[in-house]
C-alpha cells in the first residue's frame, strides 16, 4: 500500500475540485492536442499546476495508456525517485487497486551503493529497485539521475518498465534526461518537453490512470 496514507476528499473539497476542472475545461482552447484519455491525465496535471504551456508540452507513448492502466490493473507495483512524490499518490486511489509504492531512497543498500559508486542516491535506488521490481510502473519528477540510470538499466535489459512517468525538473541535464527518454524504443512513457516537471506533476499523470483504471474496474462490475 502506498506509504503516505491520504484522507478522502468530502463534499467541500470535491465541490472545489470540480469546479477547478471545469475552469480548466473552459479556458484550454479548443480543438486541443488531447482528447480522451490523454485528455483526462493531462487536465490533471494542469490541475496540479496551473500551467496551461503543458497542452504543447506533454507527450505520450503511442502505448503509454494502454500499458500503464493495464499494469495498475494488475497491482504493478509504483517507484518513486522521492518520497514528496510518493506523497502525492493518494491511498485512496491505490489501494483498491493493490498496488504497493515504494519510494527507496533511505535503503541501507541504496545509501551503501552510492557511496560506493559516488553516484546520487535517486541513481542508487532505481539500480536497487529495478532489482526488485523490474516490471514496476515508474514515477520520476525530481531527479534526472534517477532518470538516466533507469534507461541504462532498459538498455541493459536488466529492467522491463510497464510505464515511466519521467518528469524531472530543472537545468542540469533535466530537459536531456526526458529527451533519452521520449527517444527510447519500445518503452512507454509519458514525459514533458523541457525543463519543466516535478513531482506533483508527475503524481497527477499516475493519478489520473488510477482514476481510469477504477472507473474501468467499476463499469465491469456493472
Amino acid at each position: 500500500m502506498p506509504e503516505f496514507p491520504s484522507i478522502p476528499l468530502n463534499a467541500a473539497g470535491q465541490r472545489i475540485e470540480d469546479q477547478s476542472l471545469a475552469i480548466i475545461e473552459a479556458e484550454a482552447p479548443l480543438p486541443r492536442p488531447f482528447a480522451g484519455d490523454q485528455w483526462m491525465v493531462v487536465r490533471r496535471m494542469i490541475h496540479a499546476s496551473a500551467d496551461f504551456e503543458l497542452l504543447d508540452l506533454v507527450r505520450f507513448h503511442p502505448r503509454a495508456l494502454e500499458s500503464g492502466i493495464a499494469a495498475l490493473k494488475r497491482a504493478r507495483a509504483v517507484i518513486t525517485d522521492t518520497r514528496m512524490a510518493a506523497a502525492g499518490l493518494p491511498a485512496r486511489l491505490y489501494e483498491p487497486l493493490g498496488c504497493n509504492v515504494h519510494c527507496l531512497i533511505n535503503d541501507p543498500r541504496v545509501l551503501e551503493l552510492a557511496q560506493s559508486r559516488e553516484t546520487t542516491r535517486c541513481a542508487a535506488a532505481v539500480e536497487v529497485a529495478a532489482h526488485r521490481y523490474p516490471d514496476a510502473i515508474w514515477l520520476i519528477g525530481n531527479a534526472p539521475t534517477a532518470l538516466l540510470r533507469l534507461i541504462e538499466l532498459v538498455r541493459l535489459g536488466r529492467a522491463c518498465p510497464a510505464l515511466v512517468i519521467g518528469m524531472p525538473v530543472g537545468f542540469v541535464q533535466a530537459a536531456e534526461s526526458k529527451e533519452a527518454l521520449m527517444a527510447l524504443a519500445g518503452s512507454p512513457f509519458i514525459s514533458i518537453c523541457g525543463r519543466k516537471g516535478g513531482s506533483s506533476l508527475a503524481a497527477s499523470a499516475l493519478n489520473a490512470l488510477a482514476m481510469i483504471a477504477l472507473s474501468n474496474q467499476r463499469n465491469c462490475s456493472h
